[in-house]
């Protein structure tokens, strides 16, 4: 099966996100999707369609399917999330791309998000740290564990008052720049 959305209609488009709404409220309490099923034993398949802003790199990866992460689109996924700057790549929270997801579920819309930031190199964070007190010394992008994104058809305060009803993980609403970190560490939120 190839990673793309493969929607046949509108109507299985919105049954196939009332399915993952069901299962969406498992991940905010920071144990995965353990225990929520479609009804018939099997987890919901996954699937994230991400545009970094810096490269132009788009893709569209259905990562988790019968019960499991799929490692060669979580590969992808890392190499599209890697720091532009330098060209290193890391491996990403999959709990990061849950968020991402039921996010996309909460809002209802498709999971289509330009990434503003993924993985930073500790030598890109430190430098970017060093031009604006906006930027954490000990950021989590470092650890694979934040993204900074924009969700299509979402204004950015929506997509954070979504994420702060979850109270699961970092929320950073920065509306100047027009865009929301996300993040799998301890909740908190803040305004840059």
């Amino acid at each position: 099966m190839t990673d793309q959305l493969k929607l046949k209609s509108r109507g299985q488009a919105r049954r196939q996100l009332l399915k993952f709404a069901v299962a969406a409220p498992a991940v905010w309490c920071g144990r995965g999707w353990a225990g929520a099923s479609d009804g018939v034993g099997q987890l919901p398949e996954r699937t994230l369609s991400l545009v970094n802003t810096h490269t132009g790199e788009s893709l569209v990866a259905r990562y988790f399917a019968a019960g499991s992460y799929l490692s060669d689109a979580l590969a992808r996924l890392n190499i599209l999330l890697r720091d532009h700057r330098c060209g290193a790549v890391s491996t990403i929270d999959p709990q990061l791309f849950d968020l991402l997801h039921t996010l996309a579920v909460r809002a209802d819309r498709e999971p289509h998000f330009e990434v503003i930031s993924g993985y930073r190199s500790p030598a890109s964070n430190a430098l970017l740290h060093s031009h604006s007190s906006g930027v954490a010394r000990h950021s989590l992008h470092m650890q694979g564990k934040a993204i900074d994104v924009r969700l299509s058809g979402v204004p950015c305060a929506q997509l954070r008052d979504l994420a702060l009803s979850a109270a699961f993980g970092g929320v950073g609403y920065y509306r100047k720049s027009g865009f929301v970190h996300l993040d799998t560490g301890r909740f908190r939120s803040w305004s840059g």
